[in-house]
């Protein structure tokens, strides 16, 4: 209740006392000593409540600041760094032992390379959005980033390159990324001595499309273009992978989840928790193309989705649908099998959201490689079904149904699990952003800073 709320109240509370003795004064018109005192205890006592009310559920929430450098934050940082911490409520998170005074140096770009984006609400929420998470996360990780470039061991170059948004379709395009990228590449190297000094091999990008820094959707096409030469010596944030020798992840790389709303996920467990009804034996919801003979049908998902409609559409053990749905998280919690077959890449951010909400995700994509394994034991909350298997999935379904599916869902439903694969703008102790920098440590031997310090 806010103090002008309470005055108000104050207010309403002494017209109904002075209404009260207008009524009365016919029949009262004098008060004993006795009674006068009373009315005053009475009055001071309310007056005592409302105001210790108000102190005791208006506790200010202390927010993290940025530290006192040099410099002023650019525009573009102080402006991602207020946002996110007047929503943030997160307690402060200090840098652990295991991390070893682990440091980031975040460049301060011009907003055009990031700010300037977010005037589309979706630039923040799609499913390539982990570029602008983890740029929110690390602006406020304020005990692994550091203003000080010198003591840095990682550079983070925020370039949001997923927000162009197609008018046509609504799908983002990334046609322009090697381009954008370049040109902040060559603003660094303008204003700043440390991509030179080692040509970029400690500086960090997000590469959160379908193939990862070839920047591009169709396999071919991706493999043609390749990954851009500049890009080759750093570190990559990247979506995509593959458990066998691909051109698109022939750099140094991170391999990260694809971004799914924590706040969409809270919500949805809200109305549906995780234990609850499930009457839904094996959903999918998505592109799934009624001819196979045209091109989409004939590459995309190199016709898996094809053959799990074909097969299964008239199945009433599976619910399938193909046309979006902005409820479909709905569904996911009330079905006991979630498929993630692939679409133009292996991967697909149905694989997140079935976990975050209690679904088996069923993974149908030969060869795709899993972010975080050291904190995700994927074999143990998921089912991975070859290609070629597809014809089998209702067998193979209920055999797991019938012998160790309580098994599956008691890990999967580990809280544990879901914060693994969500971005938070503001990191919390073992969630997304904390894997990566987990995976950085790894890195260590790429800190030129550190590669510098005569060895004890």
């Amino acid at each position: 209740m806010m103090a002008s709320e309470l005055q108000k109240l104050i207010k309403k509370n002494r017209g109904f006392y002075v209404k009260m003795r207008i009524l009365h004064k016919g029949r009262q018109p004098e008060k004993s000593l006795f009674f006068r005192y009373y009315q005053w205890i009475l009055w001071f006592s309310f007056t005592l409540y409302f105001l210790t009310s108000f102190f005791i559920t208006n506790k200010p929430i202390q927010l993290s600041k940025p530290r006192a450098s040099g410099s002023k934050l650019s525009l573009p940082s102080r402006v991602l760094f207020e946002s996110v911490n007047k929503t943030s409520q997160q307690p402060y998170l200090k840098n652990p032992a295991m991390f070893k005074d682990l440091k980031i140096f975040i460049y301060e770009l011009p907003s055009e390379y990031n700010e300037n984006w977010l005037s589309n609400k979706r630039c923040s929420n799609h499913l390539f959005a982990s570029e602008v998470a983890i740029h929110r996360a690390l602006l406020n990780a304020d005990d692994f980033r550091t203003f000080d470039p010198k003591e840095a061991d990682f550079f983070f170059v925020p370039v949001y390159v997923s927000c162009n948004f197609s008018t046509v379709n609504g799908f983002p395009t990334i046609v322009h990324a090697r381009s954008l990228l370049f040109s902040a590449i060559q603003f660094i190297t303008k204003n700043y001595p440390f991509w030179n000094r080692s040509q970029g091999f400690d500086h960090i990008f997000v590469a959160s499309h379908d193939y990862g820094a070839c920047f591009h959707a169709m396999e071919d096409r991706a493999i043609d273009n390749g990954i851009p030469e500049f890009l080759m010596n750093s570190i990559l944030l990247q979506t995509f992978g593959v458990n066998y020798k691909h051109p698109c992840q022939d750099v140094e790389n991170v391999l990260i989840p694809p971004y799914i709303s924590p706040e969409s996920i809270r919500k949805t467990l809200e109305k549906a928790p995780l234990t609850g009804n499930r009457d839904i034996m094996v959903f999918f919801r998505g592109k799934m193309e009624v001819h196979p003979t045209n091109v989409s049908g004939k590459f995309y998902s190199k016709r898996v989705r094809t053959e799990i409609w074909r097969r299964y559409k008239a199945d009433r053990r599976f619910y399938l649908q193909r046309h979006r749905f902005t409820g479909y998280q709905s569904e996911i919690t009330r079905s006991v099998f979630c498929l993630c077959p692939l679409g133009w890449a292996p991967w697909s951010p149905r694989l997140v959201e079935s976990v975050a909400l209690g679904c088996v995700p069923v993974i149908i994509a030969d060869g795709i490689r899993l972010p975080f394994s050291s904190a995700v034991k994927w074999s143990e909350i998921s089912l991975t079904v070859a290609e070629r298997e597809v014809g089998k999935l209702g067998q193979i379904l209920e055999h797991v149904a019938a012998t160790n599916l309580s098994t599956i869902q008691k890990n999967l439903w580990d809280p544990a699990v879901r914060r693994a694969l969500l971005f938070n703008d503001h990191m919390q102790r073992r969630d997304a952003t904390w894997q990566i920098l987990t995976s950085l440590y790894k890195k260590l031997n790429r800190s030129y800073r550190r590669s510098r310090v005569p060895s004890q």
